[in-house]
């Protein structure tokens, strides 16, 4: 009763008046809680009195704040000591990088999946998020591999050398069913496309068979010559063992990390690497006769990968970019409050190829 009267009397007290109670109360975790939460929704010079620190609050009165408060507020709340899974999923829902930013240096937040979705999201649009999301432990390979398009080079490299992992085990528990997939001739669709992603050779031995060139080498070696053309372009994704449209992406990407990832994991010796970055005619040299520092950093990453990491990253692409692609989709994804179905919710191929292509 005395929380009540209390209450009833801030409403007509004055701001400084409310400063000083919220100061009182600051440590406690007896006052009643209505009391709690109406000061917490305060001017911000009174709520950072208790927004700070006070335990009080649980997790559906912090959501609350979230929704019914400022940015400053959110601020606060995403700078306590412990924020709980509940509460970070609804800070990301907003796409305020101050906020988010001091989530995620946040090492008291523990972050949901469906929150960590949101954040990938929101780090193709807020600059300086994605270096922030990648220490993250929450942070899982199909999340990391998806935003590995539009990461700064660092990022990118912490990508590639930390989120993806020899397939090897996955190779060894799966050899039976590769047996019974090559008896049944790969009728299974969906079959071989997911033995497809573990496969032990990268290069499509049927495509050389049927292509013009004699080699993956040979078809490179032509483009540097020639130039890259679309045709040309999709007939080297066809003998590295990869879809047109990853190809496509790996090709158009302007940093170019994902060549070396592409030469890395088909085998292809340095030479090569300098010879795709010339069909597609960019520079090797500075004015001044010095190794352009992009492709520079390009090799730089060639000589850092490991084969099979390679193989797993490329390989995840290309099932992650090609088997939900459409363009249909991707034009919906680009509209402005596009919803998500039930499917793109739960499949990282499909939640990859709308953020890699969609918004």
């Amino acid at each position: 009763m005395g929380g009540d009267i209390l209450l009833d009397m801030l409403f007509h007290a004055s701001k400084e008046e409310r400063l000083f109670c919220a100061k009182r109360l600051k440590v406690t975790k007896e006052a009643p809680r209505r009391l709690m939460r109406y000061l917490a929704q305060s001017d911000i010079e009174i709520a950072r009195c208790l927004l700070e620190d006070n335990e009080v609050y649980d997790s559906a009165d912090l959501c609350e704040f979230v929704d019914k408060t400022t940015i400053d507020h959110r601020l606060l709340i995403a700078g306590r000591k412990r924020v709980s899974p509940a509460v970070a999923e609804k800070l990301c829902e907003r796409e305020e990088g101050a906020v988010l930013k001091r989530l995620l240096k946040n090492e008291g937040a523990t972050i949901s999946e469906s929150g960590m979705d949101m954040l990938v999201q929101h780090s193709r649009k807020i600059e300086g998020l994605a270096p922030l999301i990648i220490k993250r432990l929450e942070l899982i390979p199909s999340q990391a591999m998806a935003m590995f398009w539009w990461s700064d080079g660092p990022t990118r490299r912490t990508i590639l050398q930390r989120q993806a992992a020899e397939r090897t085990e996955l190779v060894d528990l799966c050899s039976d069913v590769f047996a019974v997939a090559a008896q049944e001739g790969w009728s299974d669709p969906v079959a071989r496309k997911t033995l497809q992603l573990i496969e032990r050779r990268q290069r499509n031995r049927p495509a050389i068979e049927k292509s013009p060139y004699d080699s993956l080498e040979q078809a490179i070696e032509v483009a540097a010559e020639q130039g890259l053309d679309p045709e040309l372009a999709q007939e080297i994704g066809f003998l590295a063992g990869v879809k047109p449209i990853t190809i496509a992406k790996i090709l158009s990407d302007p940093g170019g990390e994902g060549l070396a990832v592409l030469c890395k994991a088909t085998g292809l010796k340095r030479p090569y690497l300098t010879s795709l970055w010339k069909a597609l005619r960019r520079p090797l040299e500075l004015a001044e006769g010095d190794p352009h520092p992009q492709f520079a950093y390009v090799q730089e990453t060639y000589e850092l990968l490991a084969v099979a990491k390679a193989q797993t990253t490329l390989r995840y692409w290309n099932w992650s970019l090609s088997s939900s692609y459409s363009p249909r989709m991707a034009g919906a994804a680009a509209e402005d409050g596009a919803e998500l179905t039930t499917d793109e919710t739960y499949s990282a191929s499909q939640r990859t190829a709308r953020l890699v292509f969609g918004r």
